[in-house]
């Protein structure tokens, strides 16, 4: 399934460069304002921080909500507290774009992170050229040496990686990146299967100067409780906030993981 997905998402950016070539990309990624530092925003505080998500569906729960005001929902987030917002710009599955993530940037003063299945360089410069600050990077869906490329380019263009991992073998392969935003995702995305502990059991594993970010199966204020209490600095939280109440469940969530 992850294969599918990156597949996609790499074709699908194929056709916007089809439409906007790489050299215009780049041009309107290098005249953007700097982008905000995301490790400052995230860094270990006395209560867990949160990423939230604008997410309207996955493969593996369908539709989520509508979400016709990207930028409205992002500006809830921050009303409530989170420290950073995620937006899934994946057309296929996920029902997102990279207007969203222009629209919910030009709302907010936190740092956005585009959530999307990240292979190509030209993935990287119209993040920057949509207003990114952080950029997903995903181990299990790319060789190492690709991997290390889109890394240094996100910290060329002034942007802050983030780096997601399953397992320790992953967790090992972003540590020799030199990644200092790291998540590890509680989702399979291979099988779509759910593992609260996991994050967990590789938490002693991390680098020690990198922030750790726990994603996935957070639908209550006890499974914030449950990341926090193995170590997460931060937790990436996306359903549990466009099926509720995002101000009031984000302030739940913040004080369960104080």
């Amino acid at each position: 399934m992850l294969d599918g997905l990156t597949a996609g998402a790499v074709e699908d950016a194929r056709s916007r460069e089809d439409a906007r070539p790489l050299r215009d990309v780049e041009r309107d990624a290098l005249a953007q304002a700097p982008a905000l530092d995301a490790r400052a925003a995230l860094a270990p505080a006395e209560r867990v921080k949160i990423i939230a998500e604008v997410k309207r569906a996955s493969p593996s729960r369908g539709n989520l909500a509508a979400i016709p005001d990207p930028a409205l929902q992002a500006s809830l987030y921050e009303k409530g507290g989170a420290s950073a917002i995620s937006v899934l710009t994946e057309q296929r599955k996920f029902k997102g774009s990279l207007a969203d993530l222009e629209a919910v940037k030009q709302r907010v003063a936190l740092p956005v992170l585009r959530k999307d299945f990240i292979a190509t360089p030209y993935q990287v410069l119209e993040a920057r050229a949509s207003g990114a600050d952080l950029v997903l990077l995903i181990v299990a869906a790319l060789e190492q040496p690709l991997l290390r490329q889109l890394h240094e380019l996100v910290l060329q263009l002034g942007m802050t990686p983030l780096v997601e991992t399953h397992s320790r073998e992953e967790l090992d392969r972003a540590g020799d990146l030199g990644a200092t935003l790291i998540g590890v995702n509680a989702r399979n995305l291979s099988t779509f299967e759910l593992d609260r502990d996991l994050f967990g059991s590789l938490a002693e594993h991390f680098p020690a100067d990198a922030i750790k970010i726990a994603e996935s199966a957070v639908l209550a204020p006890a499974d914030v409780a449950h990341y926090r209490a193995d170590g997460a600095d931060v937790v990436l939280v996306g359903e549990a906030l466009v099926t509720n109440d995002p101000v009031t469940t984000l302030h739940a969530f913040l004080e369960a993981g104080s």
